[in-house]
């Protein structure tokens, strides 16, 4: 198979991909076309059918696998193909996990790793909380394994909910140490818990993308209610421990212009804003720099950043 992270302009393209968008749109002539954002695991790819009705383009729709043959070209520096002929692909002529974009990390080993953490909780009633979704729960480890994090911008994989996780719960572990002051196991599970939510907020692969749930609630309101459902079938959870849990998953974000419904009030929720925030952003200019297929000059402006970036010199 020939992966969309390999392709080069100039090329003929004659290979199957998941058509991850399709939409109809009109050229500054008035002529209809087909815009498609094609997929693998390496990566998408914007691709144009210039002519929709001409032979050889069959009906397809979004989330089918197609057979492509096209020619790579370039369009205000990113890469484009340009279709000429277009089938919806059949059962066996594809394996749907080389189009999942995943993680590179050992999905399982992950969340032995995540769930170690939890066998060192000293508090019984968070250990009993956090063992009743991530030991006790097959269906929910399942869900937890296979989410991404994001639709895009960073973690937007398979395996990439659970990756960005166990990443913030480690920063946490850290703060914990530099900061003694800290509550360790209310910033651990706090950090477990902060981004769960999006199990509804966004479904699966390889749609992947806002649920009605999401788009009307999102995933802070979500995971505080989902966390407070099970904290209730706790005999004897304690109210207060209860409220600051869930005021850190609703205070995650840090402001209130990056969606938290409160700021963090506690140290814990403060810290697991840097923690979540750290990972984010670290992740995504990975992703940024990992996407330039080679190119060590600067990349221009980045709106996430808000500044033009380039990868380290390695002299």
């Amino acid at each position: 198979m020939k992966y969309i992270e390999t392709l080069r302009e100039g090329e003929r393209v004659a290979e199957i991909y998941l058509c991850k968008n399709k939409q109809t749109a009109l050229t500054k002539a008035g002529k209809p076309y087909e815009s498609l954002i094609l997929q693998d695991k390496t990566g998408t790819l914007d691709a144009k059918v210039w002519d929709p009705n001409s032979q050889g383009i069959d009906d397809f729709d979004t989330l089918d696998y197609i057979a492509v043959v096209g020619d790579v070209t370039s369009f205000q520096g990113a890469l484009q193909l340009n279709v000429k002929r277009i089938r919806k692909a059949r059962e066996g002529e594809y394996d749907s996990k080389d189009y999942l974009p995943v993680s590179d990390k050992d999905i399982d080993l992950m969340y032995q790793e995540l769930t170690q953490f939890i066998q060192d909780m000293k508090n019984p009633y968070l250990k009993k909380l956090c063992s009743g979704f991530f030991l006790e729960d097959q269906d929910f480890e399942r869900r937890f394994k296979f989410h991404s994090a994001a639709k895009n911008v960073h973690h937007g994989f398979v395996g990439g909910l659970l990756e960005h996780t166990l990443s913030v719960v480690k920063l946490c572990e850290y703060y914990t140490k530099a900061y003694p002051m800290l509550q360790r196991d209310l910033l651990l599970a706090a950090a477990m818990f902060h981004d769960v939510g999006k199990l509804e907020e966004l479904s699966v692969f390889p749609e992947n993308d806002y649920t009605d749930a999401g788009q009307l609630l999102g995933h802070i309101l979500i995971g505080a209610e989902l966390v407070g459902e099970r904290i209730r079938a706790i005999p004897g959870f304690p109210v207060k421990l209860a409220n600051e849990l869930k005021h850190c998953i609703l205070s995650h974000h840090g402001e209130l212009e990056y969606g938290s419904p409160k700021k963090p009030a506690i140290a814990e929720a403060l810290a697991l804003s840097f923690a979540d925030n750290t990972d984010a952003k670290m992740q995504t200019m990975k992703e940024a720099l990992e996407a330039t297929n080679g190119n060590t000059g600067w990349l221009g402006y980045n709106r996430l950043f808000e500044s033009n970036i380039r990868k380290t010199s390695e002299e």
